[in-house]
């Protein structure tokens, strides 16, 4: 007999935050997440999107012990700019068993519709940033980057079996910084600069409220309309990201291209693989766990680059192979060895295309599924 129920307790908080740790005890790739940044996310005090629409966190309990867990809802103001009702499925997981998560997803399913969602898409990610985003369909003898998402191969087969299809995949690249940049980059970048009149620089940290208006700006541009799971952040959104990512941001990897009066034409944020120190201390930060990483941050050795954005004028000139092209020689620098590029829509064919063009090469794919409700 299996029972699926709403999570209404702090008992039930803790069950749902925990059960991955059961799951994954035997997966040496697994990557434990933060506890209390997942307690965070399950607090619609601390989460954003909690507040946009309806939503409910489920658990499976077979014989007193849990066996799976599913959160899902609907995000009116994405809702409302893509004229569509659209629901949300995210933080799948459970035992090796699909009657398991066919009674998951029949209850989250069922949740959507009731709220008059007509898509059930997913994973989404549950605080609607970069964390959990899609699911791991190719790349599983690795472990995770940092914010990137990661699930045994059969959650695939079981969503399928379910009757969910492709919505659409995302793509991660691979960069050995060992390697010797391409010169033909280094040339295009530096002609590219004297042509168009730009340059790049690193972020400023002590005018947080400065750049995040430029950033506003290229955000609001390069959001394209037509794509289906994203629309430009409001400033409050902005300043938000800001505040989670401040004590890992490191200026150097931030960068923000301009032109030679000061217009804002795109930007990239990269930050180094923190999960490498995270795995470390099993999702607790506290009593010794700060101190594990503070002392493991030096050690990091893989950079990640999980946002570049150009404004539409100035694609196809260079901007984004400038950004990664920075963004490369500032990480040798510092002495990383790899960069992770990811994730990038499988139609955004332009950021495809730049990425192989620095030097990349595909090595790991997420997929967003979908079920007509």
């Amino acid at each position: 007999m299996i029972t699926v129920y709403p999570v209404t307790t702090r008992r039930h908080r803790r069950q749902f935050v925990n059960l991955p740790w059961r799951l994954y005890k035997d997966d040496p790739n697994w990557v434990p997440p933060l506890k209390m940044d997942m307690h965070n996310t399950l607090n619609p005090k601390h989460n954003a999107l909690l507040r946009l629409g309806p939503n409910c966190f489920f658990l499976a309990e077979r014989e007193g012990r849990i066996v799976g867990r599913i959160g899902c809802g609907i995000d009116k103001l994405l809702n409302k700019a893509k004229g569509m009702e659209m629901g949300y499925i995210t933080l799948f997981e459970c035992e090796q068993d699909y009657t398991i998560a066919k009674l998951l997803l029949d209850v989250a399913t069922g949740f959507l519709r009731r709220h008059g969602a007509e898509l059930a898409t997913g994973p989404q990610s549950p605080s609607n940033g970069d964390d959990y985003r899609a699911m791991l369909i190719d790349g599983f003898d690795s472990p995770p980057v940092f914010l990137n998402s990661y699930n045994p191969p059969w959650y695939k087969d079981y969503l399928e079996k379910y009757g969910f299809t492709k919505h659409f995949d995302r793509y991660a690249y691979w960069v050995d910084l060992t390697e010797p940049i391409p010169e033909r980059l280094q040339r295009g970048v530096a002609a590219a600069e004297k042509r168009f009149r730009f340059s790049v620089r690193p972020i400023n940290m002590k005018d947080i409220p400065g750049e995040a208006a430029k950033i506003k700006v290229i955000a609001d541009k390069a959001t394209p309309e037509e794509w289906p799971d994203m629309i430009a952040p409001s400033m409050e959104e902005i300043m938000a990201e800001f505040a989670k990512l401040k004590p890992v941001i490191v200026p150097e990897l931030a960068v923000i291209a301009e032109t030679e009066q000061g217009e804002p034409v795109g930007m990239g944020v990269s930050v180094p693989d923190f999960n490498q120190v995270i795995k470390k201390i099993n999702g607790k930060l506290f009593p010794f766990g700060w101190l594990r990483f503070l002392l493991g941050k030096k050690n990091i050795d893989v950079v990640r680059v999980f946002a570049i954005m150009v404004v539409p004028d100035y694609h196809r000139r260079g901007v984004s192979a400038a950004i990664y092209l920075k963004t490369m020689e500032a990480a040798k620098s510092m002495g990383f060895i790899g960069a992770d590029c990811s994730s990038i829509h499988e139609f955004n064919v332009a950021m495809n295309r730049d990425a192989q063009g620095a030097g990349a090469r595909l090595w790991k794919t997420f997929r967003v599924f979908q079920l007509p409700l």
